[in-house]
């Protein structure tokens, strides 16, 4: 496999990971095309649009942090805006992410730590068996 192909194959299991978990939280099949209006989820009383912004600007590390310390994980739309969030940032590309001192491993990675502490903490091991 080359470095490529794994790049490629990372965010293929990224996508997959959050249609799954939507399936899940939302109890019925979930396509992309469907996508719920992302205007209405906030994280920590900041808008999904605005923590793009954020990270846009650099600031994905930022936004990492607020996800993962501040997420009420009781609450789907809130673990649906985290996984939104990590969607969103791993379809930037490679020269973007490396300016901002990120990578599709961390994205995974981030996705992988938000999906443990929901209910759905096993989704992450039928990707990887």
């Amino acid at each position: 496999m080359t470095f490529d192909d794994e790049k490629d194959y990372i965010m293929r299991i990224i996508k997959e990971m959050v249609r799954v978990l939507f399936s899940l939280i939302l109890g019925k099949q979930y396509n992309s095309v469907e996508l719920p209006d992302e205007n209405k989820y906030e994280i920590s009383g900041k808008k999904l649009k605005d923590l793009y912004t954020v990270a846009d600007n650099g600031g994905i590390n930022e936004v990492e942090n607020l996800i993962l310390s501040n997420l009420d994980y009781s609450n789907k739309n809130d673990i649906m805006a985290g996984a939104l969030f990590y969607k969103y940032i791993s379809e930037k590309d490679d020269e973007f992410l490396l300016q901002n001192n990120y990578s599709k491993e961390e994205i995974l990675e981030g996705l992988k730590q938000l999906i443990q502490n929901t209910e759905y903490s096993n989704l992450f091991d039928i990707f990887h068996s």
